[in-house]
């Protein structure tokens, strides 16, 4: 397998499940021991491992063909270490939860098989390629019109206002983001706000989200858009992956009048690695997560 292969983690009820892209077969790879755990409730990685263990038993007694798909890759464990672990493709998964009779199963195949045909599926599968591609080196940085760029090619195919600036108020959780008919004129302004320094950066972000300029998508386009100036600015960006959800939104909803927490946040989670194909799938998987 190409050693350059993207790591992903997906999220199933706010449990991972890691998975690896196989280049040479052009599939994914999942973490067996992940959907174990998932599939019996389990948040202990040594009994997942030692269900495995038996179930693997079981299905070689049964000359069952599942064991035998199975390919060892390694992912990053809990003790912070790549270790070989078992994987099952797309295939292999499906026949796994056949063996686990219950609800959690039905419910966990029809996220499993679902989440890649969804629009975030496939604008995750896009905004994956942004790495490798050098169409982000061509997006303009910390403007809106790089945002409406970054928006058009996620969302390209999936909604027809995908880069388009709305034309309606919309609102979430009781928060009414900028009036539409003042966009333009607030956009603008976002746009000549300074961001030589992090807490600049910060401002400018925080004020693109209260501005939500487009229908749907804003969050995951905007998070790009704030890793690109920290790019460009600071050689740094953000380890989504080192802020978790709930702290996350929450620091976000307080933002437009109490930006010390997000900041916070941000800083600490700042990281060099600005090269790193590892660090930006990983980004890209904690941000689509952050909206489910």
């Amino acid at each position: 397998m190409n050693s350059q292969h993207k790591i992903s983690i997906r999220f199933f009820n706010d449990r991972e499940v890691r998975a690896v892209w196989d280049d040479d077969n052009a599939k994914w790879w999942f973490s067996v021991l992940d959907i174990v755990g998932i599939l019996n409730e389990e948040a202990d990685y040594t009994k997942s491992r030692n269900y495995w263990k038996y179930l693997k038993t079981k299905l070689k007694r049964e000359r069952n063909e599942l064991v035998s798909d199975t390919t060892q890759l390694k992912l990053l464990a809990p003790d912070g270490k790549k270790r070989l672990t078992d994987t099952l493709d797309s295939n292999g998964v499906i026949e796994l939860a056949k063996h686990f009779p219950n609800n959690r199963a039905m419910k966990f195949l029809d996220w499993f098989l679902y989440s890649d045909t969804s629009i975030d599926g496939q604008s995750k599968k896009k905004a994956y390629t942004l790495f490798e591609s050098n169409l982000i080196n061509e997006f303009e940085v910390g403007t809106t019109k790089g945002l409406q760029q970054i928006h058009a090619y996620l969302f390209g195919g999936s909604y027809d206002f995908a880069g388009k600036i709305r034309q309606k108020n919309i609102s979430k959780g009781g928060f009414q983001f900028a009036v539409s008919h003042f966009l333009g004129d607030t956009l603008k302004q976002i746009d000549a706000m300074p961001e030589t320094n992090f807490d600049e950066i910060v401002e400018k972000y925080i004020e693109m989200n209260i501005a939500h300029p487009f229908m749907e998508g804003n969050g995951r386009s905007t998070r790009i858009w704030l890793d690109m100036i920290f790019r460009k600015r600071l050689k740094k960006c953000v380890d989504w992956s080192r802020i978790g959800k709930r702290d996350y939104m929450e620091a976000m909803m307080l933002s437009p009048t109490k930006s010390e927490m997000l900041k916070q946040l941000l800083k600490h989670a700042l990281t060099n690695k600005i090269n790193d194909r590892e660090m930006f799938m990983k980004g890209i998987d904690y941000s689509y997560y952050y909206e489910e």
